[in-house]
């Protein structure tokens, strides 16, 4: 008996929705005191790109609300996490960049989290990981698309 279209996307979607909790679990418990995991996501993504962002690309970056991100960037810069200054140009604009206490904490969360995402790689095999990467990238990228 051939396995339906719908079955087969529930299934899928199902290990998605457990794998994605159970990570989160996980990273949340060993992030650093005081840091969630989206205080984390923001800071991890100041690191890489290395530019200033308008808390509304940051918002659109991670497909949350202005609100929402608003609230993970007041909390960032309460702990001297970021600066967050005004637009020279417009007023009404702000700039979010990453500070140097918010890299040491990146930085932090990063060697707490390291050895736990290094043993679920070991666990599967790095050959399996390489393989399955590509997919879920085209899934993002489709998810993304769906908006």
């Amino acid at each position: 008996m051939a396995e339906k279209t719908e079955d087969l996307a529930i299934a899928l979607f199902g290990e998605l929705f457990m794998a994605d909790q159970l990570a989160r679990n996980r990273l949340t418990k060993a992030l650093p005191k005081g840091m969630e995991l989206s205080h984390f996501g923001v800071l991890n993504h100041l690191a890489r790109i290395q530019e200033e962002r308008t808390p509304a690309q940051l918002a659109r970056s991670f497909h949350v609300t202005r609100g929402a991100m608003t609230n993970t960037l007041a909390k960032l810069e309460w702990a001297g996490h970021i600066h967050i200054r005004p637009d020279w140009d417009d007023a009404r604009r702000k700039f979010v960049a990453i500070s140097p206490s918010g890299r040491a904490a990146r930085d932090a969360a990063v060697q707490a989290i390291a050895p736990l995402i290094g043993e679920v790689v070991q666990a599967l095999g790095a050959d399996r990981v390489r393989a399955v990467l590509p997919v879920l990238r085209e899934l993002r990228t489709k998810l993304e698309g769906a908006e």
